[in-house]
């Protein structure tokens, strides 16, 4: 409709004519306004608010679209890994064939005793297991949790824990092949840091630990056995671990031009006690492994194993913890955590489930706990719950590694229970390859299951190298309940930044933690701008 059309009509045609242009040329702005109202919004929001909605959009479509934005999602650290339930069984297989060792078909385990040719019957070469697809198969099952469906005397707890049985015995000069497998796949992931669990030689220190008596006065014992010379094996661990990490380091071509991104992952090691041993074997484990953190900074701290229901993990468990009293204050700067409360109701009798948690953080020293599934059945579970969060014990949630063994899951797992109270909690594999799965898995678990919030995540990967046992200040001022967003003064106003000057600059340089808490917020700072 054209003006010059009405240009002799009557001034009230042209007053009605005019009416409508304006009435037109307001609806047309009020369109553009509506759809230019969310495209200013979007540009107003923060990245992480940005991050924030794209995340919830992902979790109301369902855990494919999780994965998808939480593989690429920073994950910071995985605090609970042992290594030789983390490397796949496919890996371990391969080792076995290149040590030339035996695979008893029956029992489908590798045999420690034989090696090619020298087979016996029933046996087949581990070289030849390629060649026969349903064994392979077969094997594959037995090492993992993979097809495992629970019956009547084989329980998901059974059958994970005999899978290392049953694939040990591989030649330890894999250990840098293993340590590259878990650091390239952390990489792909966006993980940055790794504390793994390793149980090195003890054999010479158990030995000397009977020889000389099991002695109630710890302080005693341990002299007598660093008298009759207990740190002596301390060169040919230290020794095995520069082989394995220079093993590793040429496997990822690292310090070259085409380095590989599992470089940049940074591990560190738990000597790993093996808790189901006679007590004068523990003793000396525990010796060693203060001595061996005193002296190796690669190994960070150490942690207790086994499946704490065996029998003499639950009947020595106050005197284990009565050990780590005795010795924390001589070595005070070693970092302990321990597997504690991965008990469930009816697994052990109910007064079983009542003191490992409290007894682990209050006489064992625990900085963190792995598992803690059984804690509201302790005593006065409000209260420890309470002194968890106030002490900032942090715990290591492991949610397949629960389900599979304890058959804990959903409502019943106590992971809502840690967050009401404000405990600090980081998720981890504890075995990713026994489980089959990767920290990826447990971050879609734990969103899909709990309606986890963005923010609540982040809190949880910070949480992950707030809590790792990196030497050092952290970037973040302490408070309580944890927060981890406010960063200490000198640092105040800079986590935007590409460097950091002045004092944070110097922190950095002088705390291998508050260094690594610095490289997470950059790589959130990239993540969350591409969005």
């Amino acid at each position: 409709m054209s003006y010059t059309k009405y240009h002799s009509d009557s001034p009230t045609e042209m007053l009605m004519f005019r009416a409508k242009r304006c009435q037109l040329l307001c609806f047309s702005l009020m369109v553009c306004a509506a759809f230019a109202a969310p495209a200013r919004a979007q540009k107003a929001a923060t990245p992480e608010a940005r991050a924030a909605k794209a995340y919830e959009s992902a979790r109301m479509e369902g855990p494919p679209a999780l994965r998808t934005f939480l593989y690429e999602m920073p994950k910071g650290a995985d605090l609970h890994m042992h290594l030789s339930g983390a490397v796949y069984a496919e890996t371990l297989l391969k080792d076995a064939a290149e040590d030339g060792m035996c695979v008893n078909v029956a029992a489908l385990a590798l045999d420690k005793r034989h090696h090619a040719p020298e087979c016996e019957s029933g046996e087949v070469a581990a070289g030849a297991v390629a060649g026969d697809q349903h064994l392979y198969d077969e094997l594959i099952d037995s090492f993992s949790m993979r097809t495992f469906v629970p019956v009547a005397g084989d329980s998901g707890h059974d059958h994970f824990f005999d899978t290392f049985a049953k694939f040990s015995g591989t030649d330890k000069r894999h250990l840098g092949e293993w340590i590259d497998e878990v650091a390239t796949r952390a990489a792909a992931q966006n993980e940055q840091y790794l504390e793994l669990m390793n149980t090195p030689d003890f054999s010479a220190a158990a030995a000397l630990a009977v020889k000389d008596g099991f002695d109630p006065d710890f302080r005693r014992y341990r002299a007598r056995l660093l008298a009759d010379g207990i740190d002596k094996s301390l060169p040919s661990i230290r020794q095995q671990l520069d082989e394995a990490e220079a093993d590793r380091r040429e496997r990822e071509h690292c310090g070259q031009k085409d380095a590989q991104a599992a470089c940049k992952v940074e591990v560190r090691y738990l000597f790993q006690v093996l808790r189901g041993q006679p007590k004068e074997s523990v003793f000396a484990q525990v010796v060693l492994a203060f001595e061996l953190a005193k002296a190796d900074p690669r190994v960070v701290g150490m942690n207790f194993v086994m499946p704490e229901d065996c029998y003499v993990c639950m009947h020595d468990y106050r005197l284990q913890m009565s050990m780590l009293d005795a010795l924390h204050g001589l070595y005070p700067q070693v970092h302990i955590s321990l597997h504690a409360g991965e008990l469930t109701e009816g697994l052990v009798p109910p007064d079983g489930l009542r003191f490992h948690i409290r007894s682990a953080v209050e006489q064992g020293h625990a900085e963190r706990i792995g598992h803690g599934v059984d804690v509201t059945y302790e005593d006065r579970a409000d209260d420890l719950l309470k002194e968890m969060a106030a002490k900032h014990i942090l715990v290591e949630i492991n949610l397949t590694s629960n389900d599979v063994i304890l058959n804990v899951a959903g409502r019943d797992h106590p992971l809502p229970v840690y967050l009401r109270y404000h405990v600090p909690v980081a998720l981890s594999t504890d075995d990713e390859g026994v489980s089959r799965i990767d920290l990826t898995h447990e971050f879609v678990r734990a969103a899909a299951t709990y309606s986890l919030s963005y923010g609540e995540l982040k809190q949880m990967v910070r949480a992950s190298v707030e809590h790792s046992f990196l030497p050092g200040e952290s970037l973040w001022q302490r408070s309580t309940p944890e927060r981890l967003d406010r960063p200490v003064a000198a640092c105040r106003g800079q986590l935007g930044n590409e460097h950091a000057a002045g004092g944070c600059a110097r922190l950095l340089a002088d705390s291998e933690k508050a260094a690594q808490e610095w490289e997470l917020e950059r790589r959130f700072r990239v993540f969350e701008g591409s969005f």
